[in-house]
């Protein structure tokens, strides 16, 4: 049958699950229906008359009178819902008279009464079978599908909550929240108003809606900002109570929602019947109404919006769709506690006049008010929005703008354009955004920083002035779900409610609708979890187990008595029961709730209903105003959660099958019990000790330990009421043991109740309870009576001290109920399941956790006593809140070695320090930097222990080996868990040593405090036995900074260093190399004075090659830049300064930071000297060269300065000989003889050139060499141990390895590989082969470009001091031959190195037999210029060729104004001018594969693919290269004449030469000069021989001719 009757006392099925009971009312002599399914039912939902059923397996079952379904009689039981077989349900909801299902996939399928729209599927009044409903977003291009968490369905609508967390509508009514007055909406529109809010539930009363948002900070952080105004200071939130109602006063609302007078002459509120019975066959598809205005509401005497005192329910009575006239039927009754018509208008005209002058005001001064984000009341429709008003009222906090309204089905909606059509009110809206905007009149936007918590709900808002375009452009992508809210519920949530609210359903404290959600503000705080709703009552269940109630209390069901029924309010229920669900129904609440033995409980509070014997359920005309028990609750079983729905009530319960389930409700109801405890605990007792008036009787630190413990303590209270109400959903979805959050996540109870354990212990070591317990025994009294009461206390003579210590360490006794339960869940499974394995792994997590805080609570309180009982002195500073005793020596048991006879020394070891305490001294020796050994020799004996830390070493005696291990047992075990909470910041449940001994090496932190180097400085980063070694940061008082890596207690290796310069208030930098303490090696100063030093360093100073910029922060604009060798920090050696200020350069010798020696200055001006320096003057012989060839020779006396004998050269030959003295440049005296020679002895006589007295090339940047020999591990050039070297390069090339691991983006992907490469040496045995040493140039190569290796650093090295010497100033003429010289000195001293990293490689100029050809051998020259010059000039060629072009740059003006003048003619006149014989002229050319003919005005055709040739020269860097192009030129001339004249033509030097004229007069090369020297002076002797040389002649004749060929034109 389709039911039967549960028996008192029947047994049932133990493994029964998913079993459902109906009945009705509260009689005792109710007893409930069984549901008889063949699978378990997961899910229900009721309607007035109808019922749906969701089993395990998915499938909808449907029960009741259901009218759609068009069939002669209704079926007696549950009948599936075919159409849905096929699909996977999860969920199901019922309205009045229509129905939905929820697939697995997020999709809808709906059916029953369908003529408000609510079914969503136009075109159907009624819709007979499961239809599919699409919920679109049409916002999104291109329209996407919504997939959907929930559906609620209501009397005449329907609400869905997208997986987005979104709410969508459709149906008809204002409960739709919509910005419409167009009803029936059968499309899914989305709600806009919550559009960025976190939507977690969504609930449907008959004709108003609920929606539960979660919030992302906690209310309390704005209670402060809620309360007051920001600038007036007023309270914003106050609730007056009336006779029968609540007046709410807050200017978040709008005046029409507030008491404007003291009249009581009537109340407006909504009525509308909705076509709610089956009935109602001819209900039109949408309304038709009459377009009001506010003043027709308040002229018409008959005019009225519903009644509260209708003793008829509104829902059984039918309404007819029109009247006569087609508008809407209103009534009007007495009762109206609101002002009269008159007043209102009254007031309303009285803010439109004052916004009116304000507005004229802002227009007047060219500024505008912008309108509210979410409150403007103006026609969405409305094409013209010149009678729009602003309302601004006194708070400067609020926009609000109004206008005329219409009330259309109960709801207030705003007027349309006059002439508009009365049917539906269809119009376009003219603005799309503004059809978007809000219409509520009450739910007012805060413009300013007090919107940041009314707006707390949605994700990333900030407390901003916010336009009407923002309102309409909200943030729509809701923020991602955080790990909180996918792993346990958010108890910060606000409720929202919207619809009609003539009952006083939408609990905002009066009876107007609400067009759309508005936040009920005095939820916010209450940790609302759930909401249901009634046909005309709502509520909300917290995660206190409370109900709140509001709305419609004719038949008591909102269970309680004389409270306003307009604003939530508690449900009466009995002390001690905590309801965690509730169900409503039409006229009834239903609630569930815990009981005794953890078997839940079911009360009942509403309306009650006679059961008759023709079926028929007439109502009884009584009630019960407070929830009632229902006392078959205790035979169904364990209900898991309660449905309601009409006058029915449905309960869901499960048989305790193994144990299992009565174990779960078990967990789940201490949980709850727990979390209210620690609620009151919060409320009751905290909060009061909370207060500013303690402060003075704890003291400051106190109240801080006290405020860590409380903050604490609210984080447990917190989790525990998260964790309570996942059991609950855990219990109504599934019971799947592995998505039990205790067991799934452990780490975030473990976490959350080791935080709490240290601030408790922490302020009961500070004596913090004593303290806190005489302001305790004042607020609650001498005994505590309070405080026994919550902790359940059976002891009953307990002090008042222990009371308020258990008290606090109330909450981690529950880690014992956690393992226990646990163990108990264990026990429901076999024990080789996994869900046994599962289980027990938490079990043993919580178990372990559970002896932790136990024994942390032992070494508290004896560390308590240790401090109550200490005698010694300075007990103060050693009193720590966070320190623990572990052992003391109070006993003897531990001695120092070689005390005096009368000392006495007393050891106390804590948690965190070694204390050392004498008669008034004690020393303190931190644990992470202690290091304890036994030791065991004759001297001390068998029982010494040998401590070790950073400034002192000494040796303590035990009083006998059992002591001796106690002690070195205790002493390593703490330094173990000193460093383990160093290294995680959290103390371990575990120790984890395996030898029981703390390692050797590890990291911590240390202040020295003995006279010396470090006094005061404190050192953070690694040690070893009692010395810094390795990475590590010491810091000095007085902002002295050490960065980088320690050896032995000294800096040692790279570091970072900064100290300030007390003179110029500035930090001085180092970064770099150090040795033993000091700065040694490679690195970079930055002086406080500005100048910046690079290079090398030992001992501190500067001493090796190194560069030091000078002037104003020394970068870019230096006054001068020195590099050069330094010698005990002063400039002594070979050096180049580029003085900036005088436009100088000096490049010679340096002794003691001045020039002595030989060198060369060149100035800007072009004035060259090169002699002797003494003092840094010059001084002695030298030689003076200007711009104009003039040169003297001579002595000087100081710079520029002529003193004695001297020859000045003429630059036409001409000489002065004699004594000169004077300031070069200012005039000279001379006494001597001026020759003018004739031109044969003008010939002959030899006038100095430079670089005769300027500093050999081998002697220059000896430091730089001789750096790269030590990094090769050699003191001197050449002497040195081959495998050492390559040693070092590895070492080198490892460490760079090792960096770029840490810094993986400081080198591109073909440089590591580069690295890679490098590791690999060329390996040979024997003589160097050809493949050998082609292997040979392929690793120099690759290691000159890697900056790493001391190749790579040489040759980088080479190029800075090379540039910085040619360039600039440098670039004279007259240094081309040093600069030549430079380059030849490099090549043979790097030729020197590379021949001692591979010993094989011959001598310069030696041969390698190539045996690669065994039929014809050949040899292989290496010299150092083909070996190392392509790796060299490369990087040097930049300044050298422009030193050749200024030496050539005479020459060459005069070549190039010969090839400009040539090239104006074509190919055949050019070629004949040249005397190119007629035969070797071209007579046709090939273009693109077409051949042409070669007309007389032709050019730059004939030889074309030569000349292109020819002109890479300028391209090509090396010596070789540049030959390499000349003999392509060759064979591309030759491959013409071959095409022209046959393959056996051979030429002859005087055919080929005037060709190859034209071919270098059309190439048209601006420096061919300067490339004919380049290749002349650098080119291998071997190379200028044969044929190549042959070819380089014949090139520098072409040029020769060109220039005597102009001379001759310009002489002629």
């Amino acid at each position: 049958s389709f039911s039967r009757k549960l028996l008192s006392g029947e047994e049932e099925d133990s493994r029964e699950k998913g079993v459902l009971y109906r009945w009705q009312g509260y009689s005792c002599r109710v007893t409930p229906e069984r549901l008889l399914l063949a699978r378990p039912v997961l899910h229900a939902a009721l309607g007035t008359s109808h019922g749906l059923l969701l089993t395990e397996d998915g499938r909808v079952y449907s029960f009741g009178e259901q009218p759609w379904k068009r069939v002669e009689s209704q079926p007696a039981g549950p009948v599936i819902e075919s159409v849905l077989s096929g699909q996977r349900v999860i969920s199901v909801s019922a309205g009045s008279y229509h129905c939905s299902a929820l697939t697995e996939d997020g999709l809808i399928h709906m059916w029953g009464e369908n003529s408000h729209g609510q079914c969503g599927i136009s075109g159907m009044d009624q819709v007979p079978s499961p239809t599919p409903v699409n919920v679109v977003d049409g916002e999104i291009h291109p329209p996407q599908l919504v997939r959907v968490l929930n559906v609620a369905c209501g009397a005449q609508h329907t609400l869905a909550l997208s997986r987005k967390h979104e709410v969508w509508a459709w149906g008809s009514g204002c409960q739709l929240g919509l910005v419409t007055n167009i009803f029936p909406v059968w499309k899914p529109q989305k709600v806009e108003h919550l559009v960025g809010r976190y939507v977690v539930q969504i609930a449907c009363g008959g004709f108003h809606s609920l929606a539960l948002v979660q919030i992302l900070s906690p209310p309390e952080d704005s209670q402060q900002a809620r309360e007051r105004c920001g600038q007036c200071k007023q309270s914003l939130y106050t609730m007056t109570d009336k006779d029968d109602h609540v007046i709410i006063s807050d200017d978040h609302y709008c005046p029409l929602g507030v008491e404007l007078t003291d009249s009581k002459e009537g109340r407006r509120s909504g009525q509308s019947s909705p076509a709610q019975t089956p009935k109602s066959k001819n209900s039109s598809p949408h309304f038709e109404v009459s377009p009001l205005t506010l003043k027709n509401i308040c002229e018409d005497p008959g005019f009225s919006v519903g009644s509260q005192q209708n003793t008829t329910s509104s829902e059984s009575q039918p309404v007819p769709a029109s009247s006569e006239t087609g508008h809407a039927c209103l009534r009007r009754t007495k009762s109206n506690p609101y002002p009269d018509e008159q007043a209102l208008t009254d007031y309303l005209k009285r803010i439109s006049d004052q916004i009116l002058a304000e507005q004229a005001e802002a227009a007047s001064l060219g500024g505008s008010h912008p309108p509210s984000r979410q409150s403007s009341l103006t026609c969405p429709f409305r094409s013209d929005e010149s009678d729009e008003l602003t309302l601004r009222p006194s708070s400067p906090t609020l926009s609000v703008c109004i206008s005329d309204h219409v009330i259309i089905n109960g709801c207030l909606f705003e007027p349309c354009e006059e002439g508009g059509e009365a049917a539906g009110l269809d119009f376009c809206p003219a603005d799309p955004l503004q059809g978007k905007k809000s219409t509520s009149l009450t739910d007012i936007t805060l413009v300013d920083a007090e919107a940041r918590n009314r707006r707390g709900s949605l994700p990333g808002f900030s407390p901003v002035s916010l336009s009407g375009s923002h309102r309409t452009n909200r943030l729509r992508a809701v923020v991602g779900t955080s790990e909180s809210r996918n792993l346990l519920p958010s108890l910060y949530t606000e409720v929202w409610s919207w619809g009609r609210g003539q009952e006083g359903q939408l609990g905002h404290g009066d009876y107007l609708p609400r067009l759309q959600p508005l936040c009920i503000k005095s939820l916010s705080k209450k940790e609302v979890v759930k909401i249901t709703a009634g046909a005309n009552h709502s509520l909300a269940l917290t995660a206190q187990c409370q109900v709140y109630s509001w709305g419609s209390d004719k038949f008591g069901q909102l269970g309680r008595i004389n409270a306003p029924s307009t604003v939530p309010n508690l449900a009466m229920t009995s002390e001690g029961i905590r309801v965690w669900d509730v169900a409503a129904g039409q006229t009834h609440t239903l609630l569930l709730a815990d009981g005794e033995r953890y078997q839940p409980i079911l009360y009942y509070s509403g309306e009650q209903v006679l059961e008759s014997t023709d079926g028929a359920h007439p109502l009884s005309g009584t009630y019960t105003q407070t929830p009632t028990l229902l006392p078959f609750c205790m035979n169904i079983g364990y209900v898991s959660k309660v449905f309601g729905g009409g006058l029915n009530c449905l309960a869901l319960a499960d048989q305790n099958a193994m144990g299992f389930i009565a174990t779960i409700h078990e967990l789940a109801s201490a949980e709850r019990k727990f979390y209210c405890t620690l609620s009151k605990v919060k409320s009751e007792i905290l909060s009061p000790l909370l207060a500013p008036s303690l402060a003075l009787s704890l003291g400051q630190s106190s109240m801080l330990l006290f405020q860590e413990m409380a903050g604490s303590f609210s984080k447990i209270c917190h989790l525990t009421g998260q964790h309570s109400v996942s059991l609950t959903n855990f219990l109504q979805r599934g019971k799947v043991i592995k998505t039990l959050v205790l067991i799934k996540s452990t780490d975030i109870f473990m976490d959350t109740y080791k935080e709490y354990s240290d601030p408790v212990g922490n302020f009961l070591v500070m004596g913090g309870f004593q303290s806190l317990l005489k302001p305790s025994q004042e607020c609650f009294g001498k005994k505590l009576e309070l405080i026994q009461t919550l902790l359940d206390s059976k002891e009953k003579n307990a002090s008042p001290y222990d009371l308020l210590v258990n008290l606090f360490y109330m909450p981690l006794q529950h880690l014992h109920g956690y393992n226990r339960l646990l163990l108990k869940l264990a026990h429901c499974f076999e024990v080789n399941t996994e869900e046994y394995d599962w289980i027990q792994n938490g079990c043993s997590k919580y178990e372990a956790l559970a002896r932790l805080v136990s024994k942390q609570r032992r070494d508290a309180e004896a560390t308590f006593n240790f401090w109550k009982n200490f005698k010694g002195k300075n007990s103060e500073s050693l009193r720590k809140p966070s320190r623990r005793l572990v052992c003391e020596s109070s006993n003897k048991a531990l001695t120092l070695q070689n005390a005096g006879r009368f000392s006495a020394s007393w050891f106390i070891l804590f948690s965190d320090v070694l204390v050392h305490a004498q008669f008034s001294s004690h020393y303190v020796y931190p644990l992470a930097t202690l290091w304890v050994e036994p030791i065991s020799d004759e001297s001390v004996g068998q029982h010494g222990l040998k401590l070790t830390t950073p400034e002192d070493n000494f040796v303590v005696l035990a009083a006998s080996p059992l002591e001796k291990g106690k002690w070195l047992r205790a002493i390593n075990q703490a330094i173990e868990d000193v460093l383990a909470l160093g290294l995680n910041g959290r103390t371990r449940v575990s120790r984890s040593s395996q030898k029981g001994e703390p390692p050797v090496s590890r990291t911590s932190t240390y202040t020295f405090s003995k006279e010396g180097r470090l006094k005061d400085a404190t050192y953070e980063g690694r040690w070893l036995s009692g010395k810094p070694y390795g990475k590590g940061t010491l810091k000095w008082p007085d902002g002295t900074v050490y960065c980088g890596t320690f050896k032995n207690g000294l800096e040692d290796g790279f570091g970072d260093f900064m100290t300030p310069n007390t003179t110029l208030n500035k930090f001085e930098r180092y970064q770099g190399h150090w040795k033993e303490g000091k700065i040694h090696g490679f690195g970079t100063f930055w002086y406080a004075s500005g100048e910046v030093y690079e290079g090398s360093f030992r001992d501190n100073v500067c001493h090796g090659h190194g560069m030091l910029r000078s002037g104003k922060l020394a970068s870019p604009s230096s006054s001068s830049v020195f590099v050069g060798q330094w010698v005990q920090g002063k400039r002594t050696g070979y050096g180049v300064c580029d003085d900036f200020s005088r436009g100088e350069k000096y490049m010679g010798m340096w002794l003691d930071d001045q020039r002595h020696g030989v060198g060369v200055v060149i100035t800007q001006f072009g004035l060259y000297y090169e002699g002797n320096f003494c003092n840094n003057k010059m001084m002695g012989n030298g030689t003076l060269l200007c711009d104009d060839d003039t040169v003297f020779e001579g002595e000087f006396s100081e710079d520029w300065t002529l003193c004695g004998k001297g020859v000045l050269f003429m630059a036409n030959g001409d000489s002065l000989d004699g004594v000169f003295d004077g300031h070069w440049g200012d005039g000279l005296r001379v006494a001597g003889t001026f020759t003018k020679p004739f031109e044969a002895l003008r010939r002959e006589r030899k006038i100095p050139v430079a670089g005769q007295h300027a500093v050999p090339a081998e002697d220059k940047w000896k430091a730089v060499f001789d750096e790269c020999w030590s990094r090769l591990g050699c003191e001197a050039p050449g002497e040195g141990v081959h495998e050492k070297a390559w040693e070092n390069i590895a070492v080198a090339l490892t460490a760079r390895h090792r960096q770029q691991r840490y810094r993986p983006e400081e080198l591109s992907r073909s440089q590591t590989k580069m690295l890679d490469s490098l590791e690999v040496i060329p390996q040979h045995v024997g003589p160097v082969t050809a493949d050998s040493y082609n292997n040979i140039r392929r690793y120099l190569l690759k290691a000159c470009d890697t900056p790493h290796h001391p190749l790579g650093w040489l040759l980088e090295t080479l190029v800075t001091v090379y540039r910085m010497t040619y360039v600039g100033v440098g670039s004279n003429r007259r240094l081309l031959q040093q600069a030549v010289e430079e380059i030849q000195s490099y090549l043979t001293r790097i030729f020197q190195i590379v021949r001692f990293l591979f010993p094989g490689l011959p001598e310069d100029g030696g041969f390698i037999l190539d045996t690669s050809n065994s039929s014809d051998e050949d040899s292989i020259t290496v010299t150092q210029l083909l070996l190392l010059l392509p790796v060299l000039l490369p990087r040097l060629y930049p300044p050298l060729f422009t030193l050749y072009t200024l030496e050539k740059e005479r020459e060459e003006e005069v070549y190039w104004s010969c090839v400009l003048r040539l090239n104006k003619q074509p190919d055949l006149a050019l070629l004949a001018f040249l005397g190119v014989q007629q035969k070797f002229c071209p007579v046709s050319i090939s273009v693109l594969g077409e051949k042409k003919q070669v007309l007389p005005c032709t050019k730059d055709a004939c030889f074309a693919t030569a000349v292109e040739t020819l002109q890479q020269i300028s391209t090509a860097f090396t010596p070789s290269d540049k030959l390499q192009v000349i003999q392509l030129t060759f064979e591309e001339i030759t491959q013409d004449m071959q095409a022209l004249l046959g393959q056996d033509f051979l030429w002859c030097m005087d055919d080929l030469f005037p060709i190859f004229l034209y071919v270098v007069l059309r190439a048209r090369i601006r420096n061919l000069g300067s490339e004919v020297s380049l290749i002349e002076d650098l080119t291998d002797p071997t190379l200028q021989l044969g044929q190549l040389g042959f070819m380089l002649t014949t090139l520098k004749d072409c040029y020769v001719h060109y220039n005597i060929q102009q001379q001759n034109t310009s002489n002629a």
